[in-house]
């Protein structure tokens, strides 16, 4: 068991899903219950997710949960550009999304690998 805290990958995401919450205030409201909710919970669930797995005990528990993690995160990359050829989100906003979210991807793939070894 760790501190989630403590991680990295951890903290990015957290600023990741604070900027997709303040981005999709602008979204339409005809979306609220539609992409708008959809990338927020999926965003919101990458840091749960590696909060929960930091909560069980062993490596193998803690991989599961940052798989699920990875998924989110593919998820997220999917519905940001959605959201960007629905014009809901300028592409300079796009752009700096996408970059954060393919950087944890990153990070999320290297601490996978770390954990199971």
């Amino acid at each position: 068991m760790q501190n989630y805290k403590d991680l990295k990958v951890w903290e990015k995401l957290h600023l990741f899903t604070l900027n997709v919450y303040e981005e999709t205030k602008s979204f339409p409201k005809e979306e609220l219950y539609g992409l708008t909710n959809q990338l927020r919970r999926a965003a919101a669930s990458i840091p749960a997710n590696i909060s929960e797995g930091c909560g069980k005990k062993g490596n193998h528990e803690l991989a599961h949960y940052l798989n699920i993690s990875l998924g989110s995160s593919n998820e997220s990359e999917y519905l940001l550009l959605l959201a960007r050829d629905l014009k809901y989100l300028p592409n300079e906003k796009f752009e700096n999304l996408n970059l954060l979210i393919n950087e944890v991807k990153g990070m999320l793939i290297a601490l996978i690998a770390k954990v199971r070894t």
